[in-house]
């Protein structure tokens, strides 16, 4: 008898399974290396976002993430580089369940990333998934029919625009969570790298009160653990609060600083 494959939970399943008062707390992967990704996602850490939006990561490079995180706990999120159905396309082919698309603006935007990840008649994915990792080759029972399970969409809202439009975004069918982007958002609106700027937290939490009222979940990027427990007390469902890279340098700076003469 062929082996069958069962593909694991997706993050909208995960984030969908919360309690009252629970969150995923996540971490970045920028570095591109399969070690750090491994490490990442046996850490503890609930979901580890790899980045190829601003990261040297492609798709051979992603793909190999993938790889060496599949069978820890940990939930893969892939940001593909821009809302584009051909790049999304090869994402999904090579096995990645959960994207996270970024610069989502409008809803027309939010439209354009649901039909990309959906085959026809719902969406626009071509069908070449028996020759792909998607499907495992195949080895997933009647994967055609059932792609929709093994997919998650998230999109990110990260511009002034995109905040005033949050709710049309989040009631878009299709879309299963929002993540709110603070650093583009930021630079949008003329604060480049005032993260915590009281008028950029305003502006996510006034983004959490459209996508809730929408009964949408909402996650953010917040590397400063003070903030990082406001926005979750905001109603966050999901947080990044580090990346591979960062943690590297902060603590070899930090090794330099202790051992390092002159």
């Amino acid at each position: 008898m062929p082996f069958r494959v069962e593909l694991p939970q997706t993050f909208a399943d995960r984030v969908a399974g919360l309690g009252d008062g629970e969150h995923l707390a996540g971490m970045w992967v920028c570095s591109g290396s399969p070690v750090a990704a491994e490490i990442a996602a046996a850490s503890g850490m609930q979901w580890v976002l790899i980045d190829a939006e601003h990261s040297p990561i492609g798709l051979e490079t992603t793909t190999s993430l993938l790889r060496a995180m599949n069978g820890y706990p940990a939930t893969p999120v892939v940001r593909v580089p821009v809302n584009d159905t051909v790049l999304i396309k090869q994402y999904l082919d090579l096995g990645a369940q959960n994207l996270l698309v970024p610069m989502v603006d409008t809803k027309s935007d939010a439209e354009a990333a649901v039909a990309a990840v959906h085959y026809p008649p719902k969406g626009v994915r071509g069908v070449g998934s028996a020759l792909a990792r998607a499907s495992r080759w195949n080895a997933v029972d009647g994967y055609l029919g059932r792609a929709d399970e093994f997919v998650s969409l998230t999109v990110q809202i990260e511009s002034a625009t995109a905040v005033d439009n949050a709710a049309e975004i989040a009631a878009v069918d299709g879309i299963d969570q929002i993540f709110v982007g603070p650093s583009d958002l930021a630079a949008s609106m003329g604060l480049l790298g005032q993260q915590t700027h009281p008028d950029v937290t305003e502006a996510v939490t006034q983004t959490f009160e459209a996508v809730k009222a929408a009964g949408k979940p909402v996650g953010v990027n917040a590397f400063d653990p003070d903030q990082a427990r406001k926005y979750l007390e905001a109603g966050a469902s999901f947080v990044l609060v580090g990346a591979d890279v960062g943690l590297m340098m902060n603590g070899a700076r930090a090794w330099a600083e202790t051992w390092v003469q002159g």
